[in-house]
């Protein structure tokens, strides 16, 4: 170890760090600027659209508690909180939260920079020099965060994980830092226990700080295992101890909703073989950004023979790493970060819905961006070459945060360089299926389906846009093989349902629906499907179960009410269909069937005085109603008020010239 040279003058170098500090976050926010009204993407819709814990602030349990569809958030304690104060300030405005990625972004950009400066200057002989050591740290931080290649994670609002994790990661190594040359020591070593237990709560990547910590140890804090052991050793125990809860939070949410782990339908060995790949993409993208992909998708590698290469590439720079790690401990340190802060990603524990994700590369990214700038220390234009990338780099990420600009653009551009990826098509028939651009929709989840029939929700959607298209035989038998995938699916058991309903199998369709309810008997639209099958086919009592179950889910749809009372109706129950319908009214006062049909069992109930209005305020709708004018002209000779009657039953004659039953009554009334 080395000390630090005093600074000969500490206000003019308080000075320049402060604007070097300022420059650092105003160029953060400089270059994502325009992601600020980047709309909700991928899983941004299950982490917020669709997360109930992040609707209310207290009780906090239940908030520190993200569901297990949370996707990014599943898991994660301090991410669904973050997400939850988002909520509490703008709802589902996007612009919150992103600002709150950029300055997560814009914090750990300043930690590593005072990580990198400290660490130079203090631990490594050939850097003790300050201004060396402060210029390296600036353009190791600048350059980090500039980088594309950081863009998934900054703009995809719940990639924040990543960003978190990374931010406590770095506060982590930089209280430890201080630790040791400090004069609180223990405080600073609460502070780093602090701050990976954070981290632990914001993502899994964290769970190699301990290791990492101990390697900056040996590194630069101590001159054996021996005395990193003898000096600091409980210490490194209690921050592998963080380890404890991220077992617990992994084994409640069931390996990330069976999103991770053994034993689902990839093996240990196609997965490590697909990180060979993947590695060999993340390095290339590191020097140079493109094409970046959104989504890469689920593909794995068959067989070594595929990797050959990238292997022979991986594992030398493994033994590169190592060697540096004992010859040049600076060079090795940061070669073994980079490692280490993948292994859980890109090692043998398969992570089955992306095997290749760029956002991973948020951390190790910082460790290659400093070693870059070390090793161009030795060249003679170093500023001008560190300045003429940083601005290369900060063009590249403007431009592709460009690209976000709506779910439409990004899906387009993630098919176009993952053409393979049969859920990008699908994301981006999702997008024209929204835009209710049939068409394109079902050439979008056409090409997702003959890419991989097994991905069951692609079918499901496809069948889907298909029924829009009117095109039924078809979306029948794609909703039956999305079924035979999942056929726990909810979502696509009532789509099968209902079409099995639409395509006149009425049997199989109940039957399919019915253990829809079983499964969730809070499911409204099933129930409300049950009773309108049972009704097609005359079982009316069935009927009005089913519609009674859907109105006490959901007492507040019109329609529900409506349909519930037209099956009583039917059924003679007159008190349950003027109640019925009286609410459906109530809900939708200028429906004129709700009205004539309230009249209807009014009248019936015999209560024609009452009757009249409503059928009157549904002409005041529907002045050409031929069968409302009928049933308004028996109603008004029920109550002996023949000229009015007779009014209306010239009116239905008029639209009507041959209603008989029309012509008839009003001959009754004539002869009165």
């Amino acid at each position: 170890m080395s000390a630090s040279k005093p600074s000969s003058n500490p206000a003019k170098q308080g000075a320049g760090r402060l604007f070097i500090g300022l420059g650092l976050v105003a160029i953060s926010f400089l270059v994502y600027g325009a992601s600020l009204r980047v709309p909700l993407l991928f899983d941004d819709h299950p982490a917020i659209e669709r997360n109930a814990t992040i609707r209310q602030l207290w009780p906090l349990t239940d908030v520190l508690l993200p569901p297990t569809s949370g996707a990014g958030a599943t898991g994660r304690p301090l991410v669904n909180l973050s997400l939850a104060l988002n909520y509490a300030w703008g709802g589902l405005d996007v612009t919150g939260y992103h600002l709150f990625n950029v300055l997560v972004h814009a914090l750990a950009t300043l930690v590593l920079w005072g990580l990198v400066r400290r660490t130079l200057r203090n631990f490594v002989p050939a850097y003790s020099d300050a201004s060396r050591a402060e210029a390296i740290a600036a353009w190791s931080a600048l350059l980090w965060a500039l980088h594309p290649l950081n863009t998934e994670a900054v703009v995809c609002i719940v990639q924040r994980n990543e960003l978190l994790a990374g931010l406590f990661y770095l506060l982590t190594l930089y209280a430890f830092a201080l630790s040791l040359q400090g004069t609180s020591p223990n405080r600073w070593r609460v502070a780093a226990f602090a701050a990976c237990l954070a981290g632990v709560l914001s993502k899994e990547v964290v769970a190699t700080a301990p290791l990492v910590v101990l390697l900056y140890d040996r590194t630069f804090g101590a001159d054996s295992w021996r005395e990193v052991w003898r000096r600091r050793g409980r210490f490194h125990l209690v921050l592998v101890a963080t380890w404890l809860p991220l077992a617990w939070l992994m084994f409640g949410t069931h390996g990330r909703a069976g999103t991770v782990g053994f034993g689902l339908g990839m093996s240990a060995w196609s997965y490590l073989l697909t990180q060979c790949r993947a590695l060999v993409i993340y390095l290339k993208l590191s020097v140079c950004p493109y094409p970046l992909v959104l989504d890469y998708g689920a593909e794995v590698v068959s067989g070594p023979g595929e990797v050959w290469s990238q292997a022979i590439v991986i594992i030398g720079l493994l033994g590169v790493t190592i060697w540096a790690l004992w010859r040049r401990p600076l060079g090795g340190f940061l070669g073994a970060v980079f490692f280490l802060i993948l292994a859980p990603s890109s090692s043998i524990v398969p992570l089955t819905t992306q095997t290749i994700a760029e956002h991973r590369m948020y951390l190790p990214l910082a460790a290659l961006m400093v070693l870059a700038v070390v090793a161009s220390e030795r060249l003679a234009w170093r500023g001008f070459l560190r300045g003429a990338v940083a601005v290369g780099l900060g063009t590249l990420t403007y431009f592709r945060t460009l690209d976000y600009s709506s779910e439409a653009k990004i899906w387009r551009d993630t098919v176009n360089h993952a053409p393979g990826n049969a859920r990008a098509h699908s994301s981006l028939g999702h997008v024209w299926a929204l835009e209710k651009r049939w068409n394109e929709a079902a050439e979008s989840y056409a090409t997702a389906v003959r890419l991989r029939p097994d991905y069951a929700d692609a079918q499901n959607d496809y069948a889907n846009v298909l029924a829009q298209l009117g095109r039924k035989i078809e979306a029948l038998a794609h909703y039956e093989a999305a079924w035979r995938l999942k056929p726990d699916d909810l979502d696509i058991g009532f789509n099968f349902g209902r079409a099995l309903v639409a395509e006149g199998r009425m049997a199989e369709g109940i039957d399919r629906l019915t253990k829809v309810v079983r499964s969730d008997p809070t499911r409204f639209a099933a129930w409300l499907a049950i009773g309108e099958a049972n009704s097609l086919i005359g079982q009316k009592e069935a009927a009005a179960a089913a519609l009674t179950r859907a109105v006490q889910l959901r007492p507040d749809v019109a329609e529900l009410q409506y349909n519930l009372g037209n099956v009583e109706l039917e059924l003679n129950r007159l008190p349950a269909a003027v109640s019925a319908l009286a609410e459906a009214v109530r809900l939708q006062p200028t429906w004129p069937a709700a009205r004539n049909n309230l009249a209807l069992a009014l009248v019936r109930a015999g209560r024609p005085a009452d009757a009249v209005s409503h059928y009157e305020a549904a002409l005041r709708v529907e002045p050409n109603n031929a069968q409302v004018h009928q049933n308004l002209a028996l109603a008004l000779g029920q109550l002996g008020r023949v000229d009015e009657a007779i009014v209306h039953d010239e009116a239905v004659l008029r639209l009507d010239p041959a209603n008989r039953e029309a012509r008839d009554h009003l001959l009754r009334l004539r002869r009165r």
